[in-house]
């Protein structure tokens, strides 16, 4: 079952200042890696969410929270992961992305 296309989050502007970079985007990490069967979307949006706020990469998360959505996560959920996150990536990290979590989707739950 292949899964549906993701358009990736990538500046146009960059298009010109770095297209392998754009281009390795598009096609690689969202047109081939994206696409592999062994993992859902939903499965691949969570572990995406974990990894960023693992890392404290907070501004590439708001594109992927919305994305999750888009691939079945709840809200609950997100936050629930994060939450559980606090204990193994740092609580600053977590209370970070807590902060996106809430721009991002409002303060509703």
């Amino acid at each position: 079952m292949a899964h549906r296309a993701i358009k990736p989050h990538v500046s146009e502007s960059l298009r010109g200042l770095a297209p392998a970079f754009v281009d390795y985007s598009e096609n690689v990490l969202f047109g081939d890696l994206w696409q592999r069967e062994q993992l859902s979307l939903r499965d691949r949006s969570l572990i995406t969410i974990s990894a960023l706020v693992a890392g404290g990469l907070m501004e590439q998360l708001p594109y992927h929270l919305r994305l999750s959505v888009e691939n079945g996560l709840q809200q609950e959920e997100i936050v629930e992961v994060i939450t559980h996150l606090a204990y193994y990536a740092g609580w600053p990290r977590a209370a970070s992305a807590l902060q996106v979590v809430e721009v991002v989707f409002g303060n509703k739950a």
